[in-house]
């Protein structure tokens, strides 16, 4: 990987919208693509990469299973593979590693062209598709993809993830991470579950409770104390920084509240859209 090439695109840090944007960079058919799935050494990175801070997680649905990436069981370099039946309840950590154009535009094991500005990813046993949530353990960054490729077929790594995805997570630069990978059910997702406390709720809290924006999660503290004063200095409104620990050692979330309503978190929501924050989620306490 090209890593002096990935550095030279990374965005200005000049102004603050910049600056905010630059630091959420910082949370064939099935036996062919298998076969070209473990060989990464020559992938890479884009030479002239599109803004993916802008690309939306995938969104969990129900969906059938694909007709050609689901056998009951495969061989790749020898070693035989099972596919789970469901996903359901899947939790793992591991390590992650990503691929770029070496497979843009090739066929994945479900049998669709790889894109890899999409949120997808490569498992070597679930289900496809299945739907993951993947925490970058380092600095917490949470992302949700979209399973539908087999792979990596290394015996140390995970899960590989598509480009968009791993610069995301702020991995890219790394080549691979540690992360953890949950399964999601479509119909208790996290992202419909707001969706509808957001169209049923009061216009306030229920008692006890109160409703923060999730923004962004280092595990650098100046970083996240550069992206609270940023936005303060929009006017957002108050903005904190909590630190939070995990195996992995401590990183801190900057979190935009407390907020009165569901309906005053679609507003700020809105509103951090214009500064280029595109993936800040409900947290409620």
């Amino acid at each position: 990987m090209n890593k002096a090439r990935i550095s030279a695109n990374r965005p200005s840090n000049t102004v603050t919208t910049a600056r905010l944007a630059a630091l959420l960079l910082l949370g064939s058919c099935f036996t062919a693509c298998t076969t070209l799935r473990p060989d990464l050494q020559s992938d890479d990175a884009p030479l002239n990469p599109r803004d993916v801070s802008k690309v939306a997680d995938a969104v969990p649905q129900n969906e059938p299973l694909s007709r050609y990436g689901n056998p009951e069981s495969y061989v790749v370099y020898g070693k035989r593979y099972h596919t789970l039946a469901s996903s359901k309840g899947y939790r793992e950590r591991g390590i992650a590693s990503w691929y770029g154009t070496k497979f843009h535009g090739k066929r994945t094991s479900s049998g669709e062209p790889y894109d890899l500005y999409a949120m997808t990813a490569a498992h070597k046993t679930l289900p496809l598709p299945t739907y993951v949530e993947v925490t970058n353990l380092k600095n917490g960054r949470t992302v949700i993809v979209r399973v539908n490729d087999r792979g990596p077929f290394h015996d140390d790594r995970l899960i590989d993830l598509s480009y968009a995805a791993a610069v995301k997570l702020d991995i890219l630069p790394y080549g691979t991470g540690q992360v953890e990978i949950r399964a999601i059910d479509p119909d208790e997702s996290e992202s419909r579950t707001i969706a509808s406390l957001t169209e049923t709720a009061p216009a306030a809290t229920p008692e006890n409770t109160v409703l923060y924006l999730q923004v962004g999660a280092f595990s650098n503290h100046h970083n996240a104390q550069r992206m609270q004063k940023d936005l303060q200095s929009q006017n957002i409104g108050d903005v904190r920084i909590v630190e939070a620990t995990t195996d992995a050692g401590s990183f801190y979330k900057v979190q935009v509240g407390p907020l009165t309503s569901h309906r005053e978190a679609n507003r700020v929501t809105q509103e951090l859209k214009t500064l280029g924050i595109n993936n800040s989620h409900s947290i409620v306490q």
